[in-house]
């Protein structure tokens, strides 16, 4: 979480006062009881203002019933409702989720002063007052989302010492600090029974991060458990696994459950979150894994456990070194049918009408592959750039083919993306898929893989070579790359280093750099751009000469008006109307 706001000035508040009014001294409970505003003395009360038509808050609302529910047998805290709903009948619905108090919804004037005297920009928003009346923290959403209870009482110095805590976790890591809390020290198994964390020590461990509901872990959960049993088989009970589930469905985390043969966390269980920040969580799913001695061993493992399944075990740099040297040597002798057909047999790919095509009539070839998606804006602009180069190239090599790898999410899409495509592709939900993306590290689309007519794999940057050279940059392997760069170089010979433009207030350099867009034209660039690093500017070569040109000559206008009739400036040769640079 970031770091909380501290508030600069001391805020008192006689909370007496700002949630009555003149008519009324009470506060209310969803059941219609009227609780005196004097109760509230000595106590330390949070303002939740929130609404039922705002996702968000409702969102956060449960996780807020399960910190007060936590804290309500202190007895000297309380959370105050503070509504922005739009009608009483929607007031009444959600307030009756919630086990606090609240300002009467027909208490308007007092709701809205609420909101002008915490400066209510957003919500959820929830801020914390001591029994003083202080307010000591006015970040309260995150704070609970991040610590819940624990954060308890809730000020700046509280949440210091969480952080120290933390710190010293950090340091001193082991399984105790990762999986045990003030709350549990339990994990359980698919058939709901509960394991001590501390039978667990001296093990590795896989920490996997899941969500049962989203589609990439569903399937990477089905290979994961094959690993697994491969792994349990050939070691025993050295390696065991726990998932820790960020579903927001119970039941599908349940279902989900039932077919795991390693431990897991509970659904909505605290230690899920925590971890996922401890660990700094981008992506799903990511497999930690942590060795015997409960320090951090891999950050993430699921990539390569992917692509090696249990060969990966037990996950040590030199394991993944040898696997590595493994896949070059491979890769130095793969052919179009190790890529493209599978282990189940599957051994073709479809062109129109689904008239299969098999890979041995492709062997021999330059292949592309095409991942993309109709779902995804980029690769339908993409798409007409790439079907000109494709036609080009086939119109002067027979010996060419293009396949599309598909991310649609159904069939008609698929069918319909397909039907302006001019070439092949592996059907619709193919298995292969997903080992094409783990081989080439698609990392997102519209990606561009070229394998040789060897079937080795020349380019995975195809795309950017297809958007900067078109069908130029044909067969797309590195001879042609450096041939490409050599003419750029050639081109930008006896070009200035440094320019300056109207566009841009700084002055430019000619720079080396991969693939750009210039800020000018809008178009893709490679290898060469007049560039600002402090603003991460590029123009052209031709774009920024050509603004400099007209620089250039209003300063000649500028330099002519100043000087009357007198001759041009030097270095620069006035022709009527327009001064150039000396030859």
């Amino acid at each position: 979480m970031a770091d909380q706001e501290m508030i600069e000035e001391v805020e008192i508040h006689d909370l007496t006062k700002i949630l009555s009014s003149p008519e009324r001294d009470f506060l209310i409970r969803n059941n219609g009881e009227q609780v005196k505003l004097d109760s509230l003395k000595g106590k330390k009360v949070a303002l939740y203002f929130s609404a039922s038509w705002c996702g968000p808050c409702k969102r956060f609302t449960p996780t807020l019933v399960e910190a007060y529910n936590e804290l309500t047998s202190k007895g000297d805290f309380e959370i105050v409702f503070v509504s922005a709903d739009e009608d009483e009948e929607s007031f009444t619905s959600y307030f009756s989720k919630m086990p606090w108090l609240a300002i009467p919804y027909s208490d308007s004037e007092v709701r809205e002063s609420l909101d002008s005297v915490f400066e209510v920009n957003g919500i959820p928003f929830l801020v914390f007052i001591d029994d003083t009346g202080e307010v000591v923290m006015n970040e309260g959403v995150e704070l609970i989302k991040e610590y819940g209870a624990e954060a308890y009482p809730f000020t700046v110095d509280s949440l210091n010492a969480i952080r120290v805590e933390e710190e010293e976790a950090k340091k001193n890591q082991s399984l105790n600090s990762l999986l045990v809390s003030k709350s549990s020290d339990l994990v359980i198994s698919s058939d709901g029974k509960k394991i001590p964390v501390s039978s667990l020590q001296g093990k590795m461990i896989g920490l996997y991060f899941s969500d049962s509901s989203y589609g990439r872990c569903v399937k990477y959960t089905k290979e994961l458990v094959k690993v697994y049993k491969e792994i349990q088989k050939e070691n025993g009970s050295e390696f065991e696994m726990i998932t820790i589930p960020l579903d927001d469905e119970e039941d599908s985390f349940k279902e989900d459950l039932k077919s795991l043969p390693w431990l897991a966390l509970p659904f909505k269980d605290k230690r899920a979150g925590k971890l996922v920040k401890y660990f700094e969580l981008s992506s799903l799913p990511t497999l930690v894994i942590i060795g015997p001695d409960g320090n951090t061993l891999q950050q993430d493992v699921a990539d390569i456990v992917g692509e090696h399944g249990s060969q990966a075990y037990p996950f040590t740099a030199e394991r993944f070194e040898h696997l590595e040297e493994l896949k070059r040597k491979k890769l130095e002798s793969q052919t179009l049918e190790e890529v493209l057909v599978s282990e189940g047999g599957l051994d073709f790919v479809i062109g129109k009408e689904g008239v299969k095509v098999p890979i041995s009539d492709l062997v021999g070839k330059t292949i592309l592959l095409y991942f993309s998606a109709h779902w995804c804006p980029p690769c339908r602009a993409f798409l007409p750039k790439l079907t000109e180069v494709y036609n080009q190239i086939k119109e002067k090599d027979a010996e060419f083919e293009l396949i599309f790898v598909s991310s649609d999410r159904d069939q008609a899409s698929f069918d319909d993306y397909f039907a302006t495509m001019p070439w092949l592709a592996l059907p619709f939900g193919d298995e292969r898929k997903e080992g094409l993306s783990r081989l080439f590290k698609v990392q997102g689309i519209p990606t561009l893989v070229a394998l040789g007519k060897t079937g080795r794999t020349v380019s995975t940057e195809v795309r950017e070579m297809v958007m900067s050279h078109g069908a130029k940059a044909y067969p797309f392997d590195e001879e042609k790359r450096k041939e490409i760069e050599k003419e750029l170089d050639d081109l930008v010979k006896g070009l200035p280093v440094k320019v300056k433009v109207e566009s841009h207030e700084h002055e430019l350099v000619l720079a080396k750099r991969k693939n750009f867009c210039c800020d000018e034209c809008d178009g893709p660039g490679e290898v060469w751009s007049y560039y600002c690093d402090d603003c991460d500017f590029d123009l052209h070569p031709k774009c920024a000469l050509k603004e400099e040109e007209k620089v250039a000559e209003e300063e000649g206008k500028e330099e002519e008006e100043k000087d009357g009739a007198g001759g041009p400036k030097e270095g620069w040769v006035c022709d009527g109307e327009v001064c150039q640079r000396a030859a």
